[in-house]
């Protein structure tokens, strides 16, 4: 059986997928040994179009293999994406928190230069987290919601 991990950036799908299975899969990860660089550094070079088509191709193979897949928070964003996830019998299980814990978490975290934050204002994010929080919903068949939960209480959650 395979288990998706979505949602927005900084929602802790690589810790909640880590705790799951010691041999998870992280889909960011696999597209940074495809692309040799890191995202970000792809993103300037190529663009976001350019890295969906790529991450589209991973998960499509992904979506064949069995465990625990932690996603990138904007996988969502693409209708062949949501396609390949409705249509995988996988569980996809959306990590949902609220923006303002979220922000903090992003703007915190000083190893995971995410894209997408970068030279963007609260108020642009924002809109972002609004616009994919109905993706999330409509493609998840179970929604943990994770603010001011530790990820041992998430795991334990999940695993009811």
């Amino acid at each position: 059986m395979t288990t998706f991990l979505i949602g927005f950036m900084g929602s802790g799908k690589t810790t909640i997928a880590q705790l799951l299975a010691a041999d998870f899969i992280d889909m960011d990860q696999v597209i940074v040994n495809r692309i040799g660089m890191p995202i970000s550094t792809f993103f300037e070079m190529s663009g976001e179009a350019t890295f969906r088509e790529i991450e589209s191709q991973v998960l499509e193979e992904l979506s064949k293999s069995d465990g625990v897949i932690a996603t990138g928070g904007g996988v969502i964003t693409s209708d062949d994406n949501r396609r390949i996830l409705s249509e995988s019998e996988a569980e996809i299980i959306y990590l949902k928190s609220d923006f303002d814990t979220l922000y903090q978490q992003i703007s915190a975290d000083t190893t995971n230069v995410r894209p997408l934050f970068v030279g963007k204002s609260r108020e642009e994010l924002q809109v972002l987290f609004e616009t994919r929080a109905p993706l999330y919903e409509a493609i998840a068949t179970q929604v943990i919601k994770t603010s001011g939960k530790t990820p041992k209480e998430i795991v334990k959650e999940i695993q009811r």
